[in-house]
């Protein structure tokens, strides 16, 4: 076992990264990360052997105390309550299992706007409509900025209040902005430098465009799909906002865009892709999760290029589990020892109590 590249000790059947995080440093993939990294090799005994080794990461990631205009401020009771920007909010969330650390009087003093869910909403993975209840003034609609950890990664978000309890982004996924950008910024330094066209990233299921951004800041070739044409005119607004331009907008079902884009050999330096649990495309076309995430998956080996690429899959659904997410990537891309790496793990929020909102999992392929 090798901790931070020190002397070795013996780890008998682990072939495992753990990281534990420290706690001056909340985003693992930020530049100036501190992380202690615990190295677990089987039969690994010298440096050496370090780079023949394909290890597994498993990380537990949340937002850097940089991003000034996102705060989880306290979680429990079955409720998150947030800051984006200069307005606070209650939403549900059903994985805060615990008690709040402040009281329902403290919350209610502090909230501009609560969401109280309709019948049904959350049931059977799905989720119902619901109304926001305001109790301070508030703008409909206000924009929130993302500085990265990375010169160069920032971009401008609006933010809504809509009938579903979503607001127009998920905070947790800015650790996948972070790599993102620097997986991309790679490439399109490496293309530069070759004289090469700039690397092609695709983001499918691709919502309001914050993974769309990161990637076109970092000066890549951004293709952006999404079933839904409001949420594709929304991203479109984002990139406007960020003084960015030239993203490709497409409306249409991922999978079957992804299916014709491997029957006509067109590949992507970069892919990313974030499935809800039940869909439908433009057409009608079903998406359920458990159904067509396997499919899915080997259509994006086919179209991810073999070498200088990265695979960016989130999953949000209740029951997938980061392991889940790990062996179900190595099966569909036929994994060996063609890849540089392959991290999975958890996206967290941890409120200014330290109480830790676990909301998706991830897994991430850089080959």
């Amino acid at each position: 076992m090798y901790v931070d590249g020190q002397q070795p000790y013996h780890a008998s059947n682990l072939e495992i990264i753990f990281y534990k995080q420290h706690p001056a440093c909340e985003v693992s993939h930020c530049n100036n990360r501190k992380l202690i990294k615990l190295y677990l090799y089987l039969q690994a005994e010298t440096a050496e052997d370090l780079p023949k080794k394909h290890p597994t990461m498993m990380t537990f990631e949340s937002p850097g105390a940089f991003w000034k205009d996102y705060e989880l401020i306290d979680s429990g009771n079955f409720e998150k309550l947030e800051r984006f920007g200069p307005y606070i909010m209650a939403r549900p969330e059903p994985k805060a299992l615990w008690d709040k650390s402040l009281s329902d009087g403290e919350w209610n003093r502090m909230i501009h706007t609560r969401f109280k869910t309709g019948a049904g909403f959350g049931k059977a993975g799905k989720e119902d409509s619901g109304t926001w209840e305001r109790r301070k003034k508030m703008d409909d609609q206000w924009y929130i900025r993302y500085n990265g950890s990375q010169e160069g990664l920032n971009f401008s978000l609006r933010l809504g209040l809509t009938s579903f309890k979503h607001v127009g982004v998920f905070p947790e996924q800015s650790s996948n902005w972070e790599y993102i950008y620097k997986q991309t910024k790679a490439l399109v330094e490496k293309a530069d430098a070759e004289g090469k066209p700039k690397p092609k990233v695709l983001n499918l299921f691709a919502y309001t465009g914050a993974a769309s951004l990161a990637a076109k800041a970092a000066g890549a070739d951004v293709t952006h799909l999404d079933s839904v044409r409001q949420v594709v005119t929304w991203a479109r607004g984002n990139m406007e906002a960020s003084r960015l331009d030239n993203i490709r907008w497409i409306v249409e079902d991922a999978l079957k865009f992804a299916r014709r884009e491997a029957k006509r050999g067109n590949t992507y330096q970069g892919i990313i892709l974030d499935p809800p649990a039940y869909g439908h495309g433009p057409d009608g076309e079903k998406w359920k999760l458990d159904e067509c995430l396997n499919e899915m998956l080997q259509c994006v080996a086919a179209i991810l290029a073999p070498q200088d690429s990265f695979m960016v899959l989130n999953l949000y659904s209740n029951g997938y589990s980061a392991v889940l997410g790990e062996t179900i990537v190595k099966q569909a891309f036929c994994l060996k020892n063609a890849y540089k790496s392959l991290d999975f793990g958890e996206l967290v929020l941890r409120d200014s109590y330290g109480k830790n909102l676990p909301l998706s999992v991830f897994v991430r392929l850089a080959r």
